[in-house]
């Protein structure tokens, strides 16, 4: 059994993470910023860190690592990402602590969505057209996670400060949950269509077996290394498909991608860190997704 600590377990989407590490025959050990988190009871155990941007928010890290006996990681915070990157070899070597990331470089490359349409660029991969002045109707922040600062508009004198405009896209929204080996070799690549999104969270969703979509996250995974879950987003346009941004972590609607195929914390406990082969399951396309709100009491 390992002590597996997650992140933000106030989140409206954690109960499935959490869930999925207790299901997997392991430990859960959540951590948020307030002791007014649901995930403190939801885990099996719980840890108070500091705030992102704190001065001693790294101390505490390393402290909680210490003080809960945590034998890995998943990162889910934007946020602490490149920390947990850079600080992985670290943490590994001083205390055992394994953490589910890719290298810092590939997530510093993504947390940028400028860069992000540089690599696009530079590999082939098909992307809306993207600049750093005001040419585009779309606007969003250089780093950002959800729909945080994200509007259309057509205001030419809009201020551009650590912002990009981007084409507007028409079409499908949809959602790749990727799962990649320790050779960075997806395992499972997983479509789902984001039928309903709040707050930039998918609610409502479809796993679908998309060909296209499919080959095009390959060519992603050969080009950079990655590993653990990885979460894509892009749109089918009438021009085809086109990337928006890659989230080199696991994400909220991964609920989905795991229930269409099976645990992936087992894989990722049991097979992907010793390093051993895994046989993926038949996807389950066509399996639906519905969210909704449940109390808890204490």
């Amino acid at each position: 059994m390992k002590r597996i600590l997650t992140e933000a377990s106030g989140s409206l989407v954690t109960n499935w993470l959490i869930r999925a590490i207790k299901e997997s025959g392991n430990y859960a050990v959540a951590s948020d910023i307030t002791k007014h988190s649901v995930g403190q009871f939801l885990a099996d155990d719980f840890a108070l860190v500091p705030p992102c941007g704190a001065a001693d928010l790294w101390q505490k890290l390393e402290q909680v690592l210490v003080e809960k006996h945590i034998d890995l990681v998943i990162p889910s915070l934007d946020e602490t990402l490149v920390l947990w990157a850079e600080h992985k070899d670290e943490l590994e070597k001083e205390y055992g602590v394994k953490v589910i990331i890719s290298n810092a470089e590939t997530i510093r490359t993504f947390a940028d969505k400028y860069r992000t349409f540089l690599f696009f660029s530079a590999h082939g991969i098909p992307t809306p057209r993207t600049s750093l002045a005001k040419e585009f109707p779309l606007i969003k922040p250089r780093q950002g996670r959800g729909g945080r600062g994200v509007r259309v508009t057509n205001d030419p004198n809009v201020d551009m400060t650590e912002m990009i405009s981007q084409e507007l896209l028409i079409g499908q929204e949809y959602t790749v949950d990727c799962l990649v080996d320790g050779e960075g070799k997806p395992v499972y690549i997983i479509p789902r269509k984001r039928l309903n999104v709040k707050e930039g969270k998918s609610v409502n969703g479809e796993v679908v077996d998309d060909p296209e979509i499919t080959r095009w996250v390959e060519q992603i995974c050969a080009s950079i290394r990655f590993l653990g879950p990885v979460n894509m987003q892009c749109f089918k346009t009438e021009d085809g498909v086109k990337f928006t941004e890659i989230n080199p972590r696991i994400a909220g609607g991964m609920a989905l991608g795991l229930a269409a195929s099976e645990n992936w914390i087992t894989l990722l406990v049991d097979y992907i860190l010793p390093g051993k082969t895994v046989v993926p399951k038949p996807i389950r396309y066509g399996l639906r997704m519905y969210r909704y709100y449940e109390e808890i009491f204490v």
